[in-house]
């Protein structure tokens, strides 16, 4: 073939793709494939560098500890074992420090992350968390001492803040440009909302037993169980699956009684403060999976019922647009990942293991109960909203503005 007949076929092609990506439900297809890569790329750096960083710490203090020479004297041994007992206590505060840092600075990004994609749409703050986040990679990568490591632990949550606030309220390509955007509520009055706090308290004490135990359970399998390196790596791999499970089986069961998704919730809650306070009881790896499972498994039911409950609220009783209310949802999420490295190592020293677990699930359990006021959410009717002239059907509570946009382009 000819260089023409071969441009004028790919001018063809070229020409098919714009025509497909228009159609929506391919535009949801992309969409949603971004939305799973960007975030496996996000949770990946996350969860790889909590089993390397404490080793790689304690080899970087060995080697400067080798370059200090000191003159040992007779007492040298009482000294060393204080010495030790000192470096290795500073050594778990550092450790606790750097991994708390991501969500610390996360938690104070996220108001304004928010308030900045409800201004300008999702793709800018997008693209400007991915280049933060390919930044603080490459950083870890080169990082030889403690304070690039906190650099580069802190820059992912600056990254974190705008992309994974901007994933949760991507929709479709619209014509809509920036000037002509409706501003939505300021993210402070959504913080006062007395039902979107209730879903933001939830958010929180639903992922603290999985913030708390991460940096915490290894060392308890360690000592109790005498784990292998391998058990204690693979201690979250069985976790996933249920989790996967929950969030398919919370759909299912949304779809059929939206009117139903508080309940979801509170009993995704009430399992995961069972399964909390049954982890000090395992002897054996094969017995810790399953509490660890129950943990994953209620917390993919609380997020995959409340999130779209937030996007409800906001439809109902402010204006829809997602970016500051899925910022409180971040918001939430931060909360229990900052304390968690930095509170649970105090409490296991001072109280217990066993204690730890039983107040994170006595405190899933009592409030559950509060999920109860979201029951009448679904009877809400809007106050005043663009959707009265725009949509049909009655308000699902998933995103009315992609429906808009989709009146819009017919």
């Amino acid at each position: 073939k000819s260089a023409a007949v071969k441009l004028s076929e790919m001018g063809e092609r070229t020409k098919q793709l714009g025509t497909a990506m228009r159609d929506p439900h391919q535009q949801r297809r992309i969409i949603l494939v971004i939305v799973c890569v960007a975030l496996l790329l996000d949770n990946m750096l996350y969860m790889v560098i909590v089993p390397i960083i404490p080793d790689y710490l304690a080899d970087l203090e060995l080697e400067q500890s080798e370059h200090v020479h000191v003159v040992m004297h007779s007492n040298t041994s009482a000294n060393s074992t204080s010495r030790d007992k000192s470096n290795k206590d500073n050594l778990d505060i550092q450790i606790g420090i750097l991994f708390a840092s991501k969500a610390i600075l996360q938690l104070l990004v996220n108001p304004l992350s928010g308030t900045f994609i409800d201004r300008v749409g999702y793709d800018i703050p997008l693209l400007i968390g991915l280049t933060v986040m390919f930044v603080s990679t490459c950083i870890f990568a080169f990082g030889e001492n403690y304070a690039t490591l906190f650099m580069a632990r802190s820059l992912q949550g600056l990254g974190s803040a705008f992309a994974d606030t901007s994933l949760t309220v991507i929709k479709p390509f619209s014509n809509r440009t920036r000037e002509n955007m409706p501003v939505g509520t300021p993210i402070y009055r959504l913080m006062i909302d007395p039902y979107i706090a209730v879903v933001a308290g939830a958010l929180t004490v639903c992922n603290i037993p999985l913030a708390f135990l991460e940096p915490t359970i290894a060392n308890w399998m360690e000592t109790t169980m005498h784990s292998s390196q391998w058990e204690m790596g693979l201690t979250w791999l069985p976790a996933f699956f249920p989790h996967v499970l929950g969030v398919y089986i919370t759909v299912k069961l949304a779809a059929q009684h939206p009117n139903l998704q508080w309940f979801y919730g509170a009993v995704g809650m009430v399992i995961i403060g069972a399964s909390s306070c049954t982890v000090p009881a395992c002897k054996t790896f094969g017995q810790l999976i399953a509490p660890l499972c129950g943990i994953c498994f209620g917390i993919a039911l609380v997020d995959t019922a409340l999130l779209p409950t937030l996007a409800f609220l906001v439809d109902v009783r402010h204006v829809s647009v997602y970016g500051s209310v899925y910022a409180i949802a971040d918001i939430s999420y931060s909360v229990a990942y900052a304390m968690g490295p930095i509170v649970a190592g105090q409490i296991v020293h001072s109280l217990g293991f066993v204690q730890l677990n039983l107040g994170m699930g006595l405190v899933n359990v009592l409030y559950a109960p509060a999920l109860l006021l979201l029951r009448n959410v679904c009877q809400m009717k809007p106050s005043y909203s663009e959707r009265d002239n725009l949509l049909d059907e009655a308000p699902q509570g998933l995103y009315d503005t992609i429906k808009m946009e989709e009146r819009r382009a017919k």
